[in-house]
């Protein structure tokens, strides 16, 4: 009710609203970039076109599976991805000439256990039966459509991961290791070294001593210029106006819950006549009352104190019978609260240790007859008796209810009828402490009372915080005023003379939808990445709660990274390697004791280091310093070396080489396994990166 009374307070307003937001719509519709790309694909690979319609039937099927636990933009790079995949090995089984032939498709749905586990398909003997199945299709076929058009594409799912299979066991079989693979294998866990080390960490010389010039982060990205390929990205800054109540519009909330409080006089058009109407403290029909006044409804539910929210649990559990409390704040809600009853011992903690039997409503661990339940229960009746503290384990140990039987049958804060009646009666009429056998269709129950909780039966009359008419006005106002200064001038100079904050977001990519701070903004994304959209250009976008002044700050295309777009990857890495040439220049002739010493750092000890994994105790994980350490012999000290969190020496202490073993056959076997599961996502990756392909996804969704 009083949602509605909001609703018509703001008729006029919701009226204009809804009709701007239709008449957007329409010109949108007309005007919108997708409406006129005229575009009959969404892509191609390898020549091979991908149909915008296929492929947006598609999308609309995967949506329905997904819900709403995936975005559109989710979705379309799940299909995406599966199309690319199916044209590129598709083509490679046309190459190969690997294809499932219509008499290879019941072995096919042999191999499936889906359809040979299915007793439909099945002979009396319990064997897959080619002909039921076949006389399955073919009713499929004669009188059921739209079954048997779902058949084809699970039959064509079915070929595909068949071909797929065939194709990636020939890849599997041509990958191998070698006994001297083994050997290796066997060397590189195996072989152990003992080490005594000083390290001096690349953090002893401050960042602000080493320069490193654009020049040279250059060239290094040239150098490396696979690591440091980019794809199209663009930069905006964004001021965000939240649509959030103003200290008016929470006042005015206040202010109409404490009117309800009291008594008032209204004016009745059917008597004529003036009529006193109840205010919540006097009401004789409190549900009645929160029902007609309420954005919450009202819940009669009993509580304990410690379902209250902290801050307020004192206060509105110790209100006497029939008292009020508030106007109070509870997080986005004015609330008034009235006390309707209080209930002792209205809630229960119990445990119990069900014992089920064949043909009850729960599942026995192990088949038993009803007899054989109950003296179990009885049993163990016995023992809690005896012993309640083993209450819990006994428990763990045999409760047949999975619900409670890991926390030691416990359930706790249960309000009356919530249980099934044998048990609810008996948890409520005994006091704590009591142990007791009940039955149910469940079985048989052995139950301790833990606790009971006195329970209050509160009436809560909330209202909304939110924003008024006027409040939602003056934004609009407000962010126009904000957008025509940004368009005329500096974006940052605008918002910081209305002391507004300018976030930036950088490096976003076609496909991406969400935008710090605001969430979901594909429309933005794309007002981003149109052609027409020129760096500085402005526009405003609504957000779920308020609107975003947007500006285009940079465009990146496609290709290798400016220095300063590779400047926060390179720049540590440049600036490492100047440290680390410091050092072994300032160090360079010293023993590894004069090391520790004029650099102030411990001689520390390793044990058991081996190439498999080459993390040193005390230093973090040093795959160059193992390697050098395993190459000298017994008692030799290196030069020094540069790792990876400092610049190193290592002295040998002791050196463990394997005896050597009569056959590698287990090591070559575990490696030549290793091989072959790498060797299916590394053969997919090669023939994607080889592939031609082209992406215009961002130019549709």
């Amino acid at each position: 009710m009083a949602i509605l009374e909001k609703i018509r307070s703001r008729s006029l307003f919701l009226i204009l609203v809804i009709g701007l937001a239709l008449f957007a719509f329409v010109i949108s519709g007309v005007f919108g970039k997708d409406s006129g790309t005229g575009k009959t694909t969404v892509g191609e690979v390898n020549g091979e076109s991908i149909s915008r319609q296929e492929f947006a039937y598609k999308v609309e099927n995967a949506s329905r599976r997904y819900g709403a636990n995936a975005t559109t933009v989710q979705v379309v790079n799940q299909v995406w991805n599966q199309e690319v995949r199916g044209i590129v090995l598709e083509q490679q089984y046309e190459d190969l000439g690997i294809n499932i032939e219509k008499d290879q498709i019941l072995e096919v749905v042999k191999a499936n256990p889906a359809f040979a586990q299915d007793p439909t398909f099945q002979n009396e003997a319990g064997v897959f039966d080619e002909g039921k199945f076949i006389e399955f299709i073919a009713d499929l076929k004669a009188n059921n459509p739209a079954g048997y058009q779902q058949w084809q594409m699970q039959e064509d799912a079915l070929i595909n991961a068949s071909k797929e299979q065939s194709y990636f066991n020939l890849i599997k079989a041509g990958v191998g290791a070698t006994l001297k693979e083994g050997e290796l294998a066997y060397h590189l866990e195996s072989d152990k070294v003992d080490v005594k080390y000083v390290k001096i960490p690349y953090t002893a010389i401050a960042d602000s001593t080493v320069n490193v010039s654009n020049s040279e982060i250059e060239s290094y990205v040239k150098e490396h210029k696979n690591e440091f390929k980019q794809d199209a990205s663009r930069d905006i800054r964004y001021v965000y106006f939240e649509e959030s109540a103003s200290e008016d519009d929470i006042n005015e909330v206040k202010t109409e819950l404490s009117k309800l409080l009291e008594n008032s006089v209204v004016y009745n058009e059917a008597t004529k006549s003036d009529e006193t109407v109840a205010g919540f403290k006097t009401t004789t029909n409190v549900q009645d009352f929160v029902t007609r006044n309420s954005d919450i409804k009202y819940d009669s539910t009993y509580v304990t104190k410690k379902d209250l929210p902290a801050a307020l649990a004192d206060t509105l559990y110790n209100l006497p019978v029939g008292s009020v409390y508030g106007p109070y704040k509870d997080g986005n809600y004015f609330k008034i609260t009235r006390k309707v009853a209080n209930k002792e011992g209205g809630s229960v903690k119990a445990s119990h240790i069900l014992i089920s039997y064949d043909g009850s409503q729960a599942q026995p661990k192990e088949s038993r007859t009803k007899e054989e339940a109950k003296a179990k229960a009885e049993e163990l009746l016995t023992k809690v008796k005896a012993k309640p503290d083993d209450f819990a384990t006994l428990a763990k140990e045999n409760s047949e209810d999975p619900g409670s039987a890991n926390s030691g049958g416990t359930y706790d804060n249960i309000p009356e009828g919530q249980m099934v009646p044998q048990f609810n009666d008996y948890i409520f009429d005994n006091k704590i402490g009591s142990i007791g056998l009940v039955e149910t269709d469940f079985g048989f129950h052995v139950i301790k009372i833990d606790d009971k909780y006195n329970v209050v039966q509160l009436a809560t009359v909330a209202r909304e915080i939110e924003p008024s008419e006027k409040t939602i006005s003056n934004l609009y106002t407000e962010t126009t005023k904000f957008e025509m200064a940004a368009v005329d001038g500096d974006f940052q100079e605008v918002a910081k003379a209305s002391n507004y904050n300018v976030r930036p977001v950088n490096k976003i990519k076609a496909l991406d939808e969400n935008i710090p701070g605001i969430g979901n903004q594909r429309g933005m994304v794309q007002w981003a990445f149109n052609e027409e959209t020129e760096v500085g250009d402005v526009k405003r976008f609504n957000t779920p709660n308020g609107y975003a002044i947007a500006q285009l700050t940079g465009k990146r295309k496609e290709g290798l990274a400016t220095a300063k777009d590779a400047s926060a990857t390179v720049l540590p890495i440049l600036r490492k390697q100047k440290k680390a040439a410091i050092i072994m220049k300032d160090n360079a002739g010293k023993s590894i004791d004069e090391l520790a010493k004029t650099n102030n750092v411990n001689v520390t000890a390793a044990a058991g280091l081996s190439m498999k994994t080459p993390t040193i105790s005390g230093a973090g994980r040093e795959p160059k310093v193992v390697g050098v350490a395993m190459a000298l012999s017994e008692g030799d000290t290196s030069n020094l070396i540069e790792g990876e969190n400092g610049v190193f020496m290592v002295s040998v202490t002791k050196k463990e080489i394997a005896p050597s073993l009569e056959n590698y056959a287990t090591y070559s076997n575990t490696q030549k396994t290793l091989n072959r599961n790498r060797a299916t996502i590394a053969a997919y990756n090669a023939l994607k990166d080889a592939a031609e392909i082209e992406d215009e996804r961002a130019d549709i969704y």
